[in-house]
């Protein structure tokens, strides 16, 4: 490689490189925008329903698990908590998840 070649490439990816960076912060930045829970697709949701379940599974804050579950707009959730757990065990999902699930959706059912 001669000596211009190397010159030109390095003087084409100092000049990509600015006019990427420039594009990012100055023409199109990103813009963050407070979405909640509720606005994720169904496979989201359900993880998120799976991590409110190991969260109650680990302090038993039945009142913050309800909390956490209105976030998601449902009419009812523990009918969610419900369709969760059969999804789950038909994926084949890991005992301790569903055991989480299970005794959410438990409580939901029994608790007032």
């Amino acid at each position: 490689m001669t000596r211009t070649a190397l010159l030109n490439l390095i003087a084409g990816l100092a000049i990509g490189i600015a006019l990427g960076l420039v594009y990012t912060w100055k023409i199109d930045p990103v813009k963050y925008t407070d979405v909640g829970p509720d606005s994720l697709r169904a496979d989201y949701k359900s993880d998120y329903v799976l991590m409110i379940a190991q969260a109650y599974a680990a302090d038993s804050d039945l009142d913050l698990a309800r909390a956490r579950l209105a976030t998601l707009n449902t009419p009812d959730p523990a009918q969610l908590v419900a369709d969760i757990v059969s999804q789950q065990t038909a994926d084949g999902a890991p005992p301790g998840d569903v055991d989480a699930l299970n005794s959410l959706a438990a409580a939901l059912n029994t608790s007032p």
